[in-house]
Parts: structure tokens; sequence; C-alpha cells
């Protein structure tokens, strides 16, 4: 990180590549329940949504799999390992995002009980939703894990990051040098979706995003 904040890597212009994956549906995405850090299970529909998704990220010959350590990403990553062989590295930080009370909510609850602060964090304003997390913490503990893991990577080389919603938004908010305040101008990722950083001469860019389906309903944390 340089003096400034701004997030920094290794030589620009590698032409390497990030893949940022989010897991399959749970039930809590389903009955849009927020999670955050709760340990919650795919689904059989995610399970198949992992799959499928696996082979076509296959096609594209990743070089490294890091996941966060929650099952939901654990158990989506372990798809793609075993059609490419890569052994998956689990890292907590990159979880989703701790929301303290709002955690175990449905959508509609927290808008009943906490929605003052659900409106402030809409508008783009730092908010420790539930008492938890802000986006930038989310940010600061992300997206050092994916530059890290990228910079092992040789020029050309893909790594593929399987994560969580909210948490993609702030990582590639944070690589892509925006303002925290703008993050939210990029759309929710839909359930074993993923959005695509390229580096080029200026440092990285969005080259996808919410990639792998047709147009779905987003569920989950971080709409």
């Amino acid at each position: 990180m340089s003096a400034t904040g701004e997030v920094t890597s290794g030589p620009v212009g590698r032409g390497r590549r990030v893949i940022l994956w989010r897991h399959g549906q749970t039930s809590w995405n389903v009955e849009r329940r927020f999670q955050g850090t709760t340990d919650v299970e795919l689904t059989a529909t995610g399970v198949a949504q992992a799959r499928r998704a696996a082979r076509l990220l296959a096609g594209l010959k990743p070089d490294a799999i890091v996941a966060s350590d929650l099952r939901r990403a654990a158990d989506t990553a372990a798809e793609l390992a075993a059609l490419t062989g890569l052994e998956v590295v689990h890292d907590e930080g990159l979880r989703e995002t701790y929301a303290g009370v709002w955690q175990g909510l449905t959508h509609e609850e927290i808008l009943a009980r906490h929605g003052e602060e659900y409106a402030a964090w809409k508008r783009g304003e730092p908010v420790r939703r539930g008492g938890g997390e802000l986006e930038t913490e989310v940010a600061d503990r992300a997206a050092p894990v994916v530059l890290r893991h990228t910079d092992k990577l040789a020029d050309g080389g893909t790594l593929v990051v399987v994560s969580h919603g909210g948490t993609i938004r702030t990582t590639i908010g944070r690589l892509l040098g925006l303002e925290a305040r703008s993050w939210e101008a990029l759309g929710g990722l839909t359930n074993c979706c993923w959005s695509v950083l390229g580096e080029g001469a200026r440092g990285w860019r969005l080259l996808e995003h919410n990639a792998g389906s047709l147009p779905e309903p987003v569920l989950g944390d971080d709409d």
C-alpha cells in the first residue's frame, strides 16, 4: 500500500488476471437473510451452480485458487479444484463482512429494526452495519490477500479468488482505486458468477462483471 493509501502491487503490465468468484446459493440467500461471517452451507442448487461454473472457469486455465474459509466459499472452490487439480488456499481475510446484530436477520427485518443505518449505508456513508466492520476495513483485509497471491503468478497468470458478494465488491473497488462511497456503483454478483480484473499499464482494469449466467436476481448481503 502506498503512502496515499492506494493499494499497489508489483510491476504493472504483466498481463495477469484475477477472477473473483462468488459462492453458490445458500438457504439464507433464498430467504434474503444476512449471512455475514455466519458459516452457512450451500444448498443442492448451490452445489449444482458451483459445478456448472467450475466447468466454465476451468476452461480459463487458472494457475492458483484462494478462497474464504467459510464453507459456502470453500465448497464452491473445491469444485474447481477437482477439475483443475489445483490446491485451494483458504484465507479468513476473504470472509464476508462481519455485521454484528444484522447477521441472521432477513432484509425486511433489517429495514424494520435498523432502517436509518441501512439508508445511511446505501447513501455511501461509512456505517458499521449491526456494529460490525466498515466496508473499508473489509477491503483492508481482503485486497492484500488477493495481491499477495497475484504477486506469486508468472506473467500472464490467472488467479481465482472464491469469496462473497460484499467482500468482492469492496476488493474490486479498492483495486480499481475507486473512492469507497462509489463502490455501490459496482452491482452485486449473482450466486456463482464472477468478475475479472486484468492488469494493464496503468494498473488493474475491470474486464468483466457478473459474468457466468443470464441475468438473475442478486440475493446476498450486499444488496
